[in-house]
This record gives structure tokens, sequence and C-alpha cells, in this order.
């Protein structure tokens, strides 16, 4: 089994304003705020998602994006059985002022523990990148590490790899072990023994 890819988008930042101007006062929001908003339909069907106090817009995904954000749930699925939860481009709460929505979680637990309520933590979070490597590289990595994911997958579908990072350093919100994943490699998940997947499962190929 051969697939690819995954979204997101950035934040606009604030005008630069004159010197002689007081600095503004930017506004971030809370998790339990941004929860709020969302039941209040103020964020209205828009794929939006919280990090770091911020309320960032998914940008359009490519097609190899979307191929590998299925290719990754499926793999994952079939690999961790009933061991966990596979949940697919839902809410994971990161902490107080973040609550990103990976394109692929695995948290523990059962289904019926998150239907009223996301988990605050994951063993494993995967999000697949072809436009959006930057973001993911950097702020996803700095929030999943404080959030204490021990696992974070990149799945790099421009370049064809699977970039690593694993032993989160809550402290200092950084991953001590960072690695890349070629094809024909194979990854097993840390806290899972013996349950592992297929780079090339995580990775579309076109079909010649």
């Amino acid at each position: 089994m051969h697939c690819a890819g995954s979204t997101r988008a950035v934040a606009c930042g604030a005008m630069p304003r004159a010197a002689t101007t007081p600095p503004r006062t930017e506004l971030r929001y809370t998790s339990s705020r941004y929860f709020a908003l969302r039941a209040e339909g103020i964020l209205g069907n828009d794929r939006v998602e919280l990090l770091e106090g911020v309320i960032v817009a998914m940008s359009p995904e490519s097609a190899r994006e979307t191929a590998g954000v299925r290719c990754a749930g499926d793999s994952l699925t079939v690999a961790v059985g009933a061991q966990a939860v596979v949940r697919v481009r839902q809410p994971l709460v990161a902490g107080a002022w973040s609550v990103p929505e990976p394109d692929v979680a695995v948290v523990a637990g059962l289904k019926s523990d998150h239907v009223d309520t996301p988990p605050t933590a994951a063993l494993l979070v995967v999000e697949v990148s072809d436009t959006t490597l930057v973001q993911d590289r950097l702020t996803k990595a700095t929030i999943y590490a404080a959030a204490g994911v021990p696992e974070y997958w990149l799945v790099n579908v421009r370049d064809g790899r699977v970039e690593v990072f694993r032993r989160a350093d809550r402290l200092v919100r950084h991953y001590g072990e960072q690695f890349v994943a070629g094809h024909g490699s194979r990854l097993e998940l840390r806290t899972l023994p013996g349950v592992g997947v297929a780079v090339d499962d995580l990775l579309h190929q076109d079909e010649p």
C-alpha cells in the first residue's frame, strides 16, 4: 500500500506601527475560549485551529496531502488495531493555548472516551505536509513537545521522507531526538512496542 499529504495555514501578522505609538497587546485565546467560540457558532464552518493562542485558518491542501492523510490514517489504523484509537483531523488539546487538529493522532483508550471532549494527550501525532513544512517543523513541533507528545512524525510528501521527532522535553518545548526515515525503512511506535508501519505506506506514490 502506498499513499500522501495534509493541510493547514498561517495567521496574518499585524501591520507595523509608528515608533511613537504604544505597542498593542495582541489578543490571544485560551483553549476553553476557543471551544466556546466554536459552540457559539462564531467561527462558522471555517477550517481553523488554535496555535499558541492564535486562531489560524488552514490553507487549501494539495492532492498529495489529501492522499497522504488517507494513507497515514489507514496504515496506522491497521497497525494499531485495538491497542489504541486513531483519530483523523480531530482536535487535540495541547495545553492552555493550543488546540491543533493533527492529520492523524494515535491516542490511548477507546473511541467512546472522546465523544464529548477531545483528548489532552496522544501517543503519536502525524502531520502530512507539502505546502506547510516550515510551520509543521517549527510551530507544530514546539506545540507537540510542550504538550508532552512522545513522538511526532512529519510526513514530508514534497521530498518523499518522514521526519521523526522523539524524546519530548516539555520544559524547553523541544524534541531531543530528530532523524529522517526514507523509502524502504520502517518506523516503530515507541509507546506501543511491536507496532510499526513502513515509510512507503505513509508516502503516496503515483501509479505508473
